[in-house]
Order: C-alpha cells, then sequence, then structure tokens
C-alpha cells in the first residue's frame, strides 16, 4: 500500500476554550485543550489530590467534547461549569507542574538526557548544537535546556512564561526545507490530552514532516537522532483496551519509527523512537480493534485511518 501523506490538519479539543467540531469527514479539529499552559508560583498540593484534579478535569474535558459532537448545548454548559467549580484551567495548572517536582518523579527530560547525553560527541557533529522542538512545554528550565546540547523551540496552546511560543503543532507551519526542521521533537504528556484516537494517529504521523532527514547523522548519534522523545501515562499502554507495547510498535513502524530506547514507571512510559526513513505518511492503517478485555480497561486507542 502506498503511504497516505499525513495533513497539516487541526485537532479540536482537550483544553479549553473549546472549538465547535467540524462535521466534514476526516477534518482533524483545533487542539484546544492538551497539556494547560504555565502559571508563575504553583502551591504546593499533595500527590493524591493533584492526580484526583487532574483525572477530574480531564473525564470532563472528554464528556464535553462528547457533548458538542451531539450539539447538546444545555450538556456543554452543564460540564463547563462543573469544570469552574473545580478551579478550572488554573487548578489544572497548578496539578500539572506539581507533577514535575523532583520528589514527585520530576522532570521527563532527565530520562531523555540519560539515553542520549553519552553519545552526544561535538567531534561527530560539527554542524552546531541539535535542534529541539518541544510540544506542549511547561518550563524553559528543564534538563535538556541546562545541558547546553540543544537549541530549542518551545510551543504550548496557552504559553504563558517567556520564551515559549503560543502555538497549536497542528497548525504550525510545514518547514520549507531542512534548515527548517528538527532533530528531535519532545511529546511529553500531550498525546494523551488529544480526545479523539484518529487526531492522536494524525499528530504522530505529522510529527515525521518536522524531522530532519536520517541521512544527517553519522557515527553514534545515527543510532538516537533524528527521533520523537514520547511519553505518555503507564496505563494508555499497559492497561488499554486498544493499546499495547506491541501495537504501539507496529503503529510506529508503520509511520517510520524504530524504538531506540523505553523505560515503564509506575506512572509514566517513555520512549525514544528513531526515524529510519524519509517517509511522510503511513504505510499500513490501523483501526480501533479491542486487544484487551475487561470492564477494569480504559479506551485510550491511537489509530491510522
Amino acid at each position: 500500500m502506498a503511504p497516505k501523506k499525513g495533513g497539516a490538519k487541526n485537532l479540536a479539543a482537550g483544553r479549553p476554550p473549546m472549538a465547535s467540531r467540524s462535521k466534514k469527514k476526516g477534518m482533524v479539529k483545533n487542539l484546544a485543550a492538551g497539556r494547560p499552559p504555565t502559571v508563575i508560583r504553583p502551591k504546593s498540593l499533595a500527590r493524591k489530590t493533584t492526580k484526583s484534579i487532574i483525572n477530574k478535569l480531564h473525564l470532563l474535558e472528554k464528556r464535553k467534547v462528547q457533548a458538542m459532537k451531539k450539539d447538546d448545548n444545555a450538556q456543554v454548559a452543564a460540564i463547563e461549569a462543573e469544570i469552574e467549580a473545580l478551579g478550572g484551567i488554573e487548578k489544572y495548572q497548578e496539578a500539572s507542574l506539581q507533577g514535575q517536582r523532583h520528589d514527585r518523579g520530576g522532570d521527563s527530560s532527565n530520562v531523555l538526557m540519560e539515553w542520549v547525553e553519552p553519545y552526544l560527541s561535538p567531534e561527530e557533529y560539527r554542524e552546531g548544537r541539535l535542534r529541539m522542538l518541544e510540544v506542549g512545554a511547561l518550563s524553559t528550565k528543564n534538563a535538556c535546556a541546562q545541558s547546553n546540547h540543544f537549541d530549542i523551540t518551545r510551543i504550548d496552546l496557552n504559553s504563558q512564561e517567556p520564551g515559549i511560543l503560543e502555538q497549536d503543532f497542528m497548525e504550525r507551519p510545514l518547514p520549507k526545507d531542512e534548515s527548517e526542521k528538527f532533530d528531535i521533537i519532545s511529546l511529553s504528556l500531550v498525546l494523551n490530552f488529544v480526545p479523539d484516537h484518529k487526531d492522536r494517529g494524525e499528530m504522530l504521523v505529522r510529527t515525521t514532516q518536522f524531522l530532519t532527514s536520517p541521512k544527517r547523522f553519522s557515527g553514534t548519534t545515527a543510532a538516537f537522532f533524528p527521533s520523537l522523545f514520547l511519553v505518555l501515562p503507564a496505563p494508555c499502554v499497559t492497561n488499554s483496551r486498544y493499546l499495547d507495547q506491541e501495537r504501539l510498535v507496529a503503529i510506529m513502524e508503520s509511520i517510520g519509527y524504530a524504538v531506540v530506547e523505553s523505560k515503564t514507571t509506575q506512572r509514566l512510559v517513555y520512549y525514544l523512537w528513531r526515524r529510519t526513513s524519509d517517509q511522510v505518511g503511513y504505510d499500513r492503517p490501523f483501526r480501533k480493534e479491542e486487544i484487551r478485555s475487561g470492564s477494569s480497561r480504559n479506551n485510550f486507542a491511537i489509530t491510522l485511518v
């Protein structure tokens, strides 16, 4: 099957404000909610409180998207009132930032640096620092920033910190040439906030259009770059009705990625995927199919259709 080209489509839900969903078949909507922007001085929250706030608001956002698909304006208004009663986006931001504290697992880019830093040799890479695109950036001071190995472009839907461009990845203009592309893209706890399984697939396909060619690298760096750093809540892979490790690897291979490193903790799964060719699109469709049964499973899925 010839590769399907992944278009620069919009996503439409996940984080307020919510855009109305287009009824046109195949249209990906504006991503209006992924992960909330940074607040400057978050208060300290207990771990259990943090998790509860995130889970409740995430569930309400999903319910809101479902109500919008049905054009149920009364239900949308009721859900929005529930979100506000919980503290709205500000409380969500606060809880998200608490999760990056060092005593709660810290900055996910620490894992990335553990994997790649020993192999970042100035002698092998003479064209300057590696170019990174960080999607859903929360901070300008994470481990990657402090390593001095990367020139980082940071984007978020509702940036409130200097150094983070307010931009939707799905609306970011496509690179005109290799000089506008990146050697690595970070999607840390971003994909799981995209509300629709087809839109998640679109986002993954689109990352390949922003990565440099694998021919750019040689030596040990060629084993790691160009690449995609992907972080998800562990249950998205370990307890999903529609996704497991084997299926995720197959989906990524269809897009043109090979897994280089992976790590699973109680809370998160981390992956480093290396782009293996100049392919854009996918060479095999993946539909929403049950691969695990059981009432305790979640419904997280990624499809390529």
